[in-house]
């Protein structure tokens, strides 16, 4: 019978992740600004897109060689892609890879014996991120796809951000309302981001609550004198 346990990595690909994993961040946050530039800059803003397109691209090639050094390292060679399948899908949506907030702590923490925030605290600090960063990065992608289009309720900027933060909150007003076919896979991508992300902090703040109230009950009334 075959074994369907998930391959655990192997000790260079475990070191090389934990090497790399705040550099390429830091790549991501400026793959991040460089899409940002590209989207929002003006079109007669020159130089300023053809840098942005120089960082975007040298960025990429960064996770490029990332991945393959990750194949090479993991031994597991066309099954890496199954195997490994959000690495696969953070190099085809580098906007996702600032998303990898716990991997990253984790490499951070590794470096010391005990975290220095509580499950709860980081849980929320992750979410709360995670929640930011996605945000930004959907209204970008609405935006570029939206505000050219016929009939399209998302023409600049701050509508797209307003959009954003209403789908996030799972508000959903209706006032802004993609109408591109990938401005509409964005936008349900994002929905069901926002519900995780907002039942991660709620649930993880009614822990956080029911674990203060039990230790102020285990202390019990105050003894008079």
């Amino acid at each position: 019978m075959r074994d369907s346990t998930p391959a655990l990595p192997s000790p260079a690909l475990a070191l090389w992740e934990q090497r790399t994993e705040v550099p390429l961040f830091a790549a991501s946050l400026l793959f991040l600004l460089g899409y940002a530039v590209r989207v929002l800059a003006p079109d007669d803003a020159e130089p300023w897109h053809d840098l942005a397109l120089a960082l975007v691209a040298a960025t990429w090639l960064l996770f490029v060689i990332d991945y393959a050094v990750r194949i090479r390292l993991s031994g597991l060679g066309h099954r890496f892609l199954r195997v490994r399948w959000l690495d696969t899908l953070v190099l085809l949506l580098p906007l996702l890879r600032p998303l990898r907030l716990v991997k990253v702590y984790t490499a951070i923490q590794k470096r010391h014996d005990e975290p220095r925030l509580s499950l709860y605290a980081r849980v929320m600090s992750y979410a709360g991120l995670a929640a930011l960063l996605l945000g930004f990065s959907a209204a970008l992608a609405v935006y570029h796809q939206e505000h050219d289009a016929p009939d399209a309720s998302i023409r600049t900027f701050g509508d797209s951000v307003w959009w954003a933060c209403a789908t996030l909150t799972t508000v959903g007003y209706g006032d802004a309302v993609p109408v591109t076919p990938w401005g509409r896979v964005v936008a349900a991508f994002l929905m069901a981001c926002g519900l995780a992300l907002l039942g991660a902090v709620t649930g993880s703040f009614s822990s956080w609550l029911i674990q203060v109230f039990r230790r102020e009950d285990e202390k019990g009334p105050p003894v008079s004198g």
